[in-house]
């Protein structure tokens, strides 16, 4: 079994318009196929390193309800303008549990090839040792890069 998940779609878009929906805290929300998003504050994404917050509930995927409603860090790990975005999850959970999300963005004939990626190839031993990987299904993945191709031809406003 391996520990990252890879799904691509071709959207007929330019990687400027894809990649300002991908680096909006409002556009991650906009796009999540999980149900989990509800709300996020902050700036877009500009650099590694920066941050904002996503409120959560995770009762949407049914497997921890307990968790409710909650509020994680999005911090970027990777950074390349209309080519390379990719995050870990800063949460109230101790340790930390340093799985990745992302997208790659290359030119295509009919538009951008983008591919969603979930990587938690490094996570802390206590959150491998819990079985709990992954948390969100390939299926999801796919089903938020639909939402992202819609969302896009719709012309989601930029800020």
């Amino acid at each position: 079994m391996t520990d990252r998940i890879e799904v691509s779609r071709t959207i007929a878009a330019p990687a400027a318009d894809i990649f300002a929906v991908l680096c909006d805290p409002q556009g991650h929300v906009a796009i999540d196929a999980t149900g989990m998003l509800q709300d996020a504050d902050g700036a877009p994404a500009r650099a590694v390193g920066d941050t904002f917050v996503v409120h959560m509930d995770r009762e949407a995927l049914n497997d921890f309800p307990e968790l409710g409603r909650y509020d994680v860090t999005v911090q970027i790990t990777d950074y390349q303008q209309d080519e390379l975005i990719a995050w870990t999850i800063l949460g109230r959970l101790k340790p930390q549990i340093g799985h990745v999300y992302g997208y790659r963005l290359a030119p295509a004939d009919q538009g951008t090839l983008v591919t969603s990626f979930y990587d938690w190839s490094d996570i802390h031993q206590q959150w491998r040792d819990a079985g709990i990987f992954p948390v969100v299904s390939e299926l999801a993945l796919r089903g938020t890069l639909g939402i992202l191709d819609r969302t896009v031809r719709r012309g989601y406003p930029r800020g």
